[in-house]
């Protein structure tokens, strides 16, 4: 089992003017990071440790800020960065250690809307974001444009496209694929807000006092049916998350469409990312799309 180095423990010590931890436990889940709760003398804090080559933890750490930015703590809890730590190329990232149980859903779905609810209100006009960033492990692009459809083509779409096995898509069939997501946009009238990007059951919870929690994001400024998309793509989400979120962002026509092509965006990636069984469910949702 991989462990923390002393080195690396001494310095966050340091960071935190905080005697050695009492306890030091790994913490089993992702497979992109290596995971541990640290437990002080009046504190406990979740560690991730980036060892690639890619400043992954640097990215989540302004994500996990910027969402903070616009949420009410008293129903969503976004966690405290307490550290960020470069260590001979070694990623360090504290935060608050938060504990969790199983709970309804209805403050995690109320406290995403408010979040969302708030950055809209900021008056936001471009989409994308002003730091490269990944999904998993693929980059994610940064930048900024106007119009929805440009942002959605030009930094998440076609990248990814650019990634894919030439053999699973032909030009033509591409090309037909970014020309219908165009049109089937072209009259919605998407609402900017700043979305966690990455919103599946296993980047949120429910604390004990049954506020949501919601963690690792991959955020950018973007119709905010992005993040409710996700997460019907591997469910894991209750009907009460769904209701009071929609109190606040009611259901708009066409939404049933534009859920398959927001989440083509996270089959790409997972075909990118894992190939297998993904390149299929690409040509699914092609022909899902060609067919709308």
């Amino acid at each position: 089992m991989q462990k923390l180095s002393s080195t690396e423990v001494n310095e966050i010590c340091n960071e935190l003017g905080e005697a050695y931890p009492k306890s030091i436990e790994k913490v089993h889940g992702g497979d992109i990071h290596s995971t541990w709760q640290l437990e002080f003398a009046n504190k406990k804090l979740f560690l991730k440790r980036n060892d690639r080559n890619k400043k992954f933890l640097e990215f989540e750490k302004y994500c996990l800020q910027n969402l903070r930015e616009y949420t009410d703590q008293r129903n969503v809890i976004i966690p405290k960065v307490i550290a960020y730590k470069n260590i001979k190329n070694i990623e360090i990232l504290l935060i608050e250690w938060v504990d969790m149980q199983n709970f309804d859903q209805k403050k995690l779905g109320k406290g995403l809307g408010e979040m969302h609810l708030n950055s809209s209100e900021s008056n936001p006009e471009m989409f994308g974001y002003p730091v490269p960033g990944f999904i998993g492990i693929t980059d994610q692009k940064k930048g900024w444009e106007k119009n929805w459809i440009d942002c959605f083509l030009k930094l998440r779409i076609i990248p990814q496209l650019s990634f894919l096995n030439s053999n699973i898509l032909d030009k033509e069939t591409i090309n037909k694929v970014k020309e219908k997501i165009q049109s089937e946009l072209l009259n919605h009238k998407p609402i900017n807000t700043l979305v966690h990007g990455d919103l599946w059951s296993g980047n949120v919870g429910i604390d004990k006092s049954g506020k949501g929690v919601i963690f690792d994001p991959a955020s950018w400024w973007a119709d905010n049916e992005v993040d409710i998309a996700m997460t019907k793509l591997f469910r894991g989400f209750r009907q009460e998350f769904y209701e009071e979120y929609h109190k606040i962002f009611p259901i708009k026509k066409g939404f049933e469409k534009r859920i398959i092509i927001y989440n083509f965006y996270h089959i790409l990636n997972h075909a990118n990312m894992f190939g297998g069984s993904y390149f299929n469910q690409v040509k699914d949702y092609v022909k899902v799309i060609l067919n709308m």
